[in-house]
């Protein structure tokens, strides 16, 4: 049986461990996929696999793994990496406390020569605190470039080893035999090493404290579930942790708490707020029978409830597991830059190589060893792919985050990369740009009958039926609290309406050939009958006594922000189309109010699949909405399926974007957020192109011929780290990023 595993890593240094983990993993049998995210030093791995077997596989990769579950292993993943950003400020300060005052001391000049009487001597004493400097703040460094050799996959580690090693090698080599080199190249590295080490550390916890902003979307998913729930017992109640909850519990809620698992009312009423989940910002009604959801929040009320689902088969839990399934999944282009990672290290060693060689044949120069040592550690340092590596996930981490929190659930990368693409909205009508439901749009009277009046006498006379209509009609009358009249000789005519006495009176509801079979004459109804049909309306005609009374017109209401909402995606360029399977009158009728001109009518629920195909090969990038069963094969073949996330779990299943709040504004959300993120991406990358394009031609003494000079390791090492933190700050952005819909729209917008 499939399952998915979610695993922390340890031991990543740069996306060039991205290839090495993910083969790894694929290497265990029964493995379906793997995909490791650098940003979030997290795998998610999919088949029907044990974890101890992942756990080993990437251990035997020279990393350290373990399994992910509840809000507890990730407290202790926050607080690890928190001890680990705690722990690199320290290797920075205590690199920066040596190798700082050695820079300085320099620049000054008033650090003595080798020559000088005492100048052997504090140049050991300097190689020795440097060595201090290169165990402690840079030991994890060379342990990493020990494990990446042995596995044949060179990282930033091997990278970084080699910089500082060769600068402090080369300068120890100097202290004890400076008479190897001609004078003008006794010049020793010890300050560069030092002050390298103190920057890449600093930029790394910088870095690190910047990337965990990018998750606050998983943080706050989380902190919506207690830790504790109250569960009633036969001697009394008691307070227990939710993992020690099982299915059958009866649970006690208390007015202002959190809902601590899924399950159904037993006993009591209240209202809740679940925005959390649905995005609807009004609290809802719960009685015994209704369903309550792990996070929403009970406003008023005490009330018991049955747990149903516990931990990982919450409502809340499957949000979460989806939102980091898409944070860790990569686009089209994310796999591309993974594959460049892979051999850019490599890449690097050579280009290292090359300048040593060429330094020391070409440059014709009795500094050639000091220029070529200097040349090739500065390439070296200044190569670290992290900025690279980083692009695509922490901006895709970003945007996930980004569209959770506004209640669009996003499956993978793809899709949040496609929707920025799309060109063609194409629109289920039933569940999706209406409500789903019957509703009474209009109560017509005839002669002295009133408003009320009729629709007293109508939701009297169809108490007894079970048809959507009736219900639509009774439920109008209880909102206006009206008290139902008694009612006898009920009967129902198929397909036509419904007949029955009120008040001793006759009562007629339904068609014109129900009015007709009883020789009611409706001719002074016809002209408000047909214009209420034009406008997508079921019109029901109500006679009392053998005479007319009115009619009253149900509709599928369009919901409140439809309107606005396809409005919104027609300004950003979108081709908004409706596909249903009512006829064209209604479909006409409901496009007509939508303000779309193209209608698909008429369509069996299996040929709106065959509709998305034929637009698709006309050229067409297009995007299903739909929230029914018939919709699910349309929503699996479009290029993104949008299910609402009011409708049924079939169709949320097909898509690739579930829009939890059911509405159209997510649409609209979700491709800003997409255009934005792949644009963030893009950013990403052209910076960290840009950054290796330039500097490592630059590190390797191009601009020496001309300049005469060379640059120095330590920008070398400081431009690395700022690098990778641009790139985090970047991504970052997206969290302040605000959709179209979030302002408000001027009267010339709206009209």
């Amino acid at each position: 049986m499939s399952k998915a595993l979610y695993l922390s890593i340890e031991g990543m240094s740069c996306a060039g461990c991205v290839a090495s983990i993910e083969k790894a993993i694929k290497g265990v049998d029964s493995v379906t996929s793997a995909t490791v995210n650098f940003a979030e030093h997290t795998a998610t791995v999919e088949g029907d696999i044990a974890a101890g077997a992942v756990i080993a596989a990437i251990r035997s990769a020279g990393y350290q793994a373990r399994e992910l579950g509840g809000s507890h292993d990730e407290a202790e993943k926050e607080e690890a990496e928190f001890a680990y950003y705690r722990q690199l400020l320290k290797r920075a300060a205590f690199a920066a406390l040596v190798g700082a005052p050695l820079f300085i001391a320099g620049m000054a000049g008033l650090l003595p020569p080798l020559t000088a009487d005492n100048g052997p001597l504090f140049w050991w004493g300097i190689a020795l605190a440097t060595l201090a400097v290169m165990v402690y703040s840079g030991g994890h460094f060379f342990l990493g470039a020990v494990k990446s050799v042995r596995q044949h996959n060179a990282n930033m580690d091997l990278l970084i080893a080699l910089g500082t090693g060769t600068a402090w090698l080369y300068s120890l080599a100097i202290v004890i035999r400076p008479e190897l080199v001609p004078a003008l190249a006794q010049h020793v590295y010890f300050e560069a090493a030092a002050v390298i080490l103190a920057l890449i550390n600093l930029g790394s916890a910088l870095e690190m404290r910047a990337r965990g902003k990018t998750s606050q979307a998983i943080k706050q998913l989380i902190g919506l579930q207690p830790k504790t729930a109250c569960v009633v017992r036969d001697n009394g109640e008691v307070n227990m942790l939710i993992e020690a909850l099982v299915p059958g519990d009866i649970i006690r809620v208390k007015p202002g708490e959190r809902i601590a698992v899924d399950g159904i009312v037993t006993r009591g009423h209240s209202r809740l707020d679940e925005s959390m989940i649905s995005g609807e910002p009004m609290a809802v009604q719960k009685q015994p029978g209704d369903r309550v959801l792990a996070g929403t929040i009970n406003k008023s009320g005490s009330f018991l409830f049955q747990a149903e689902r516990i931990g990982k088969d919450t409502t809340l839990a499957q949000i979460i597991d989806m939102v980091r399934t898409a944070q860790s999944s990569k686009p089209a282009i994310g796999r591309l830059v993974d594959k460049i990672a892979a051999i850019f290290v490599p890449a690097v060693l050579i280009v290292a190589v090359l300048t040593l060689l060429a330094w020391l044949n070409f440059s014709g120069s009795e500094q050639a060893l000091t220029y070529a040592v200097v040349t090739m550690m500065t390439v070296l340092i200044i190569a670290c792919p992290c900025a690279l590596g980083l692009a695509t996930p922490i901006s895709i981490m970003a945007g996930v985050g980004k569209a959770a929190l506004s209640q669009i659930l996003i499956r993978n990368g793809d899709a949040l990369q496609q929707a920025g693409r799309l060109d063609t909205i194409v629109l289920d009508k039933t569940g999706t740009v209406t409500r789903g439901r019957p509703d009474v749009t209009k109560v017509l009277p005839l002669g002295s009958w009133q408003q009320e009046t009729l629709l007293l006498w109508a939701a009297s006379a169809e108490a007894g039926s079970e048809h959507p209509l009736a219900e639509a009609i009774v439920l109008a009358a209880k909102a206006q609290q009206l008290s139902m009249l008694p009612v006898s000789d009920f009967e129902a005519v198929a397909g036509q309406g419904i007949s029955a006495k009120v008040e001793a009176k006759s009562v007629l509801l339904g068609t014109r050939k129900l009015m007709q079979s009883h020789d009611i004459d409706i001719r002074a109804l016809s002209g408000q009958a047909e214009e209420l049909e034009q406008q997508a309306n079921t019109v029901i005609f109500i006679a009392v006594g053998g005479e007319p009374a009115g009619i009253i017109g149900v509709a599928d209401v369009i919901k409140d922000d439809s309107v606005a909402a396809v409005k919104r995606m027609q300004r950003l360029g979108l081709e908004v189309m409706l596909l249903t399977g009512d006829n064209y009158a209604t479909a006409n009728a409901v496009a007509r109010q939508l303000g779309i001109d193209k209608v698909i009518a008429e369509v069996l629920p299996q040929e709106k699949a065959g509709q998305i195909a034929r637009l698709q090969e006309s050229g067409k990038t297009l995007a299903m909405v739909g929230d029914g069963i018939n919709d699910a094969p349309a929503l699996a073949l479009a290029d993104v399926g949008f299910a609402i996330g009011t409708g049924t779990d079939v169709a949320i299943e097909s898509a690739d974007i579930t829009l939890m709040s059911g509405s159209l504004h997510g649409v609209a959300d979700a491709v800003e957020i997409s255009r934005a993120t792949v644009k963030n991406i893009k950013q990403n990358l052209f910076g960290a192109f840009i950054y290796n394009g330039l500097g490592i031609p630059v590190a390797a003494g191009v601009l020496f011929p001309f300049t005469g000079v060379l640059l120095n390791p330590m920008l070398a090492g400081a431009a690395m780290a700022l690098s990778s933190l641009t790139v985090v700050s970047n991504a970052n952005r997206l969290r302040f990023f605000k959709p179209s819909g979030d302002r408000v729209l001027s009267k010339e917008e709206e009209l």
